[in-house]
């Protein structure tokens, strides 16, 4: 009757463990669709582009001390810190999981049995066995017992579950690290807009201030016209109109001045302050555009795509580490140390005590419950992919229409220019004709209004194509030190 006891302990056990092992399949990790080789606006020739620097990128001392002060100031950076630190704290703590706990300590405790109890008996019992010393009776009116030494658990990862779970914390970390990198690169994004919009602000109104002073000269003429009888009334309000509307627009500039700066302070974690910065706007790097890009490889270095990509492998690791749970759970265990019911005997050698452990637990009631971990497990592993594909998509666009229209900003600005001084030369031609007779002061009004109008379309379309080229930085995944 024992044997066939022992027989359907073992077969129940063996059917339980089987049942265990019914654990659902974990995805595949999924690749971004194929990107094409090459982008169309590059240039194909022998030279390979190389990963570009920060400080090699972007040369103005005063927006490079900028970028300092956005690392070391600015609150949402620090934040993103200490997001990373979290992280990190969570990695290591899941490689601990992986090694044997270890307790050290004592404890102390007494009872009292009744006399009518299997412990009050037992121990009246014992105190009259011929068999045990002195030193070994036990006070029946009150037992001590006393504990000294350490003990130790571990969970055999037997498939996979806590590697798993620290692959996923290792994932998570170097993702919240590329974030950090992603939120360093859209700051110095910013700063480096808001500086370029400063210095195109001082550039329109040095356009201004100087067209003003052409202006005047002009205006002279015709006061002067006006005292020989040559030029009316009309003209001289005219020309007195469009200058304080000038004038209107010299102080509006002022006042954007004033608002970027504000806004570049608050970047800088800074409590207002003079901006200190140059007078040129960013020049097209020409040098990129005649390299060949490998797409592939730029696209992975930009710390959007990196990110995602760490999350959709943390994602499949917390899928594996799902599916493990459904297996059964080996637990080891072991103590060691001193233990006696009596102050006396409890440093004595013959006190030392030991223990051995060792458990098998198999989910069956609660695999509902697993299942349903695994499933919200797959569905992140789902997501995680689709916003991988999406950031994928999103840098390859971005890097292509960045490059399309940074050549063609170079050829707007090429005939912008030339606009610029034939209308420069116009000017000159008008004040001589209106002198001579040969030109009206409206002409002459007109004349300076286009040239001012171009010299201000040529900025803007300056100031564009610095945007550009800064948002080209972080499309092609630059590297920050």
């Amino acid at each position: 009757m024992k044997k066939l006891n022992h027989k359907s302990i073992g077969y129940g056990t063996a059917f339980l463990v089987m049942a265990s092992c019914a654990a659902p399949k974990v995805a595949g990790l999924r690749k971004a669709r194929e990107l094409p080789g090459e982008i169309v606006s590059t240039h194909q020739g022998s030279v390979v582009f190389q990963e570009i620097n920060l400080k090699a990128y972007f040369t103005d001392q005063h927006l490079l001390e900028l970028f300092d002060k956005v690392v070391q100031a600015n609150p949402d950076f620090q934040i993103a810190r200490q997001r990373v630190e979290i992280a990190n704290s969570f990695l290591q703590r899941s490689k601990m999981d992986l090694l044997p706990s270890l307790e050290i300590g004592a404890s102390a405790s007494g009872d009292r049995y009744g006399k009518y109890t299997m412990e009050g008996v037992g121990n009246y019992d014992t105190n009259l066995s011929p068999n045990i010393t002195e030193d070994q009776k036990i006070n029946r009116d009150f037992t001590p017992n006393y504990w000294l030494g350490a003990r130790s658990s571990w969970e055999i990862d037997a498939w996979g579950k806590l590697k798993n779970k620290k692959l996923a914390a290792q994932k998570k970390y170097l993702a919240s690290a590329e974030g950090l990198r992603l939120l360093q690169v859209e700051l110095f994004t910013d700063i480096a807009n808001l500086y370029y919009q400063l210095v195109a602000l001082d550039n329109r109104l040095a356009i201004y201030e100087k067209n003003y002073s052409l202006q005047q000269r002009a205006f002279e003429i015709v006061l002067a016209q006006r005292e020989v009888g040559k030029a009316t009334e009309l003209a001289v309000q005219q020309f007195k109109a469009q200058n304080n509307n000038w004038l209107a627009e010299i102080e509006h500039i002022k006042v954007e001045i004033v608002t970027v700066e504000q806004a570049m302070t608050t970047l800088t974690g800074s409590y207002g302050g003079e901006i200190r910065r140059g007078s040129v706007l960013m020049p097209t790097n020409m040098e990129i555009l005649n390299k060949n890009i490998n797409v592939e490889a730029v696209i992975h270095s930009r710390p959007d795509v990196a990110s995602n990509y760490y999350v959709l492998e943390s994602s499949q690791a917390d899928a594996k580490a799902a599916k493990a749970a459904f297996y059964p759970r080996i637990d080891l265990g072991a103590g060691f140390g001193l233990n006696a019911f009596s102050a006396g005997t409890f440093f004595n050698p013959a006190s030392l005590a030991g223990q051995l452990l060792g458990g098998l637990m198999v989910p069956v009631f609660n695999k509902g419950q697993l299942k349903h971990e695994f499933n919200v497990a797959t569905s992140e592993q789902e997501i995680a992919f689709l916003n991988y594909q999406k950031s994928v998509t999103t840098a390859f666009n971005e890097l292509q229409s960045i490059l399309k229209q940074t050549r063609i900003y170079e050829k707007v600005l090429k005939l912008k220019a030339e606009e610029v001084g034939f209308l420069d030369r116009g000017v000159e031609v008008s004040n001589d004709l209106y002198v001579t007779g040969y030109a009206n002061y409206f002409e002459l009004i007109n004349s300076q209004k286009s040239k001012l109008q171009a010299e201000l379309d040529l900025l803007q379309f300056r100031h564009q194509n610095t945007r550009n080229n800064v948002l080209l930085f972080k499309a092609l995944g630059g590297k920050l030190n």
